[in-house]
């Protein structure tokens, strides 16, 4: 289930986004900037939980774009390996189209984030495009390439259903 963040999860968020096996992929904002972003009627701060346990969390913007094109600008779950990947971008993707009325969901990933490009790939996501040495890492020390990604509604609406899950 996703719900709207609040101030009390943003500990949360940092933790997931400054764990070591994320800080090379992830920007570990401050507090202020999430709470900017809890603020900003153009942005929604989410955490996806199961009986109310947080799982992970995302962050959309430009959902006031008149293109209708909805940023999916950062996305992690607490642990990975546990085949929640799909089950949480599924609910991402249906909450950007079905919720936020997106014609166009688009995210990008680092080009040394396999597993992300898999999950993107797998969930029906198209390969766009790729910026070369275009994103310094402070964890890496270094430029790497960010890989785009987009999804349109039309091929949204034409995804089979996700299993139920057990």
């Amino acid at each position: 289930m996703l719900r709207p963040a609040t101030l009390a999860d943003v500990p949360f968020i940092r933790g997931i986004a400054s764990h070591p096996d994320n800080a090379p992929f992830i920007t570990d904002e401050d507090d202020a900037a999430l709470a900017a972003y809890l603020a900003d009627p153009a942005n929604r701060l989410l955490i996806w939980e199961a009986g109310c346990v947080p799982l992970g969390f995302a962050l959309f913007c430009q959902v006031d774009e008149p293109s209708g094109a909805v940023e999916l600008r950062r996305l992690a779950l607490a642990g990975t390996g546990r085949g929640q990947g799909q089950p949480f971008l599924r609910a991402l993707v249906d909450y950007g189209f079905g919720t936020l009325g997106a014609a166009r969901v688009w995210l990008d990933a680092s080009s040394e984030n396999a597993r992300a490009m898999r999950t993107y790939d797998r969930a029906g996501f198209t390969l766009e495009g790729r910026l070369r040495q275009h994103w310094y890492r402070p964890a890496l020390g270094r430029v790497v390439d960010l890989i785009l990604y987009g999804m349109l509604r039309s091929e949204w609406e034409a995804l089979d259903p996700l299993p139920a899950q057990a």
